[in-house]
């Protein structure tokens, strides 16, 4: 039991379980120096666990550090492989949800716009996208003239903004106060029942079982299952219709309705509180022992005097170098998309470069941040005559 208050459901009932000091406040900003990356801001992280919704959130965030602007970087778009996969969702939602010429597409933290101009191009519907990162200069479609973007936050000043089909992915982990921001949602909705609702977000329940404490950062103070994520939507006027994991079993998805007020769960796969509760004492139990091992690959790797490259350097590679401190032991940092070249990782100070910086380099181990391009990267790597060993986290 804790003092703080859960932002999904009000409970006070918290077990924290996991903490980390002094990380950067940020992971994708776009840094420009060596120095400026060492000094950039930091704050702690502790997670706790709602033992009443299953909901977990970083008990120690700040928002007002926070400085999402287009500078920051998060896409993952120059990557085959998510592209695909982009593609895909578009095709689904269209296809569930009849979207076509005359319906409008509303998404909230739409980044650099590529899933709202996909799903405008496959469709033919207009498309509305929110975020303070988007970069006009970055759209170029022939959707162009049916496709609005306002590079703001979503707040209670666009409610009047009106949509068929309402999406948002990889946005909920970024907001603190989860259960006002659903509220806020509904509401602008309104009395329109036909509006269909999809949301997409990374799954905790991956994070706690493997455990993947390099996707746990400041910036992602919130944290969901599919029953938490389930329970917050039901509380707060919808009906969620449909649950799923995809890309690897790495994101969470929801599809739902409004309605007047809260529902009951009806799906199977919403029933996971007790074990999201077995699972956090698992990862609480193991952590440790699991942070000190990955730590001491890499020190071997040093001591072995073998150059070590990360492939990929969004919010996986700062968390990992900065969690385990090996900022040091990592010879380069390399990324696909060219909008990261030259930059700095926040917090840890090592540049950013384009893997063909590894033919001068001749990394020994390469490790790939996300094992899903693992099979993309062995080809890129193969394509420049490169064989190291390679390992994914």
């Amino acid at each position: 039991m804790s003092d703080h208050v859960c932002k999904a459901c009000g409970s006070t009932d918290l077990d924290l379980f996991y903490k980390v000091d002094r990380i950067p406040v940020h992971s994708c900003l776009m840094v420009d120096s060596r120095q400026e990356a060492l000094d950039f801001p930091k704050g702690d992280l502790e997670l706790g666990f709602c033992n009443q919704c299953g909901f977990i959130q970083n008990v120690k965030f700040d928002p007002k550090p926070q400085n999402y602007s287009p500078a920051y970087e998060e896409t993952q778009a120059f990557s085959p492989r998510f592209v695909r996969f982009l593609e895909e969702i578009c095709d689904d939602q269209i296809q569930k949800f009849d979207l076509k010429p005359g319906k409008t597409a509303l998404e909230i933290g739409c980044g650099k716009g590529e899933f709202l101009v996909t799903l405008c191009e496959r469709s033919g519907a207009a498309g509305i996208g929110i975020d303070p990162g988007y970069r006009p200069e970055r759209t170029v479609s022939p959707a162009a003239d049916r496709l609005q973007f306002i590079q703001d936050f979503y707040g209670p000043k666009y409610c009047h903004l009106q949509a068929d089909h309402v999406s948002c992915r990889h946005t909920l982990e970024h907001i603190h106060e989860v259960h006002e921001f659903m509220k806020l949602v509904r509401e602008s909705i309104g009395d329109r029942p036909h509006v269909d609702i999809f949301f997409e977000l990374p799954d905790a329940e991956r994070v706690l079982t493997e455990p993947a404490f390099w996707d746990i950062y400041y910036e992602h103070c919130s944290y969901f299952t599919l029953g938490s994520l389930s329970r917050l939507f039901r509380s707060t006027g919808f009906d969620v219709t449909n649950l799923w994991k995809a890309y690897d079993d790495q994101y969470l998805m929801l599809e739902a309705k409004p309605v007047d007020g809260p529902t009951q769960p009806r799906l199977e796969l919403e029933d996971d509180l007790a074990k999201t509760k077995g699972q956090v004492a698992q990862f609480k139990a193991v952590i440790g022992p699991e942070l000190e091992h990955l730590r001491g690959q890499f020190a071997r790797w040093k001591h072995e005097n073998k150059k070590v490259a990360l492939w990929g350097s969004g919010s996986k590679a700062v968390s990992l170098i900065t969690t385990l401190k090996i900022a040091d032991m990592v010879e380069a940092v390399v990324d696909i998309n060219p909008h990261k070249h030259g930059k700095f990782l926040a917090g840890c100070g090592n540049e950013i470069l384009s893997p063909k910086a590894l033919v001068d380099i001749r990394p020994d181990v390469v490790v790939v941040v996300n094992p899903i391009y693992l099979n993309e990267i062995s080809r890129g790597l193969g394509s420049m005559g490169l064989e190291p060993e390679l390992t994914a986290l």
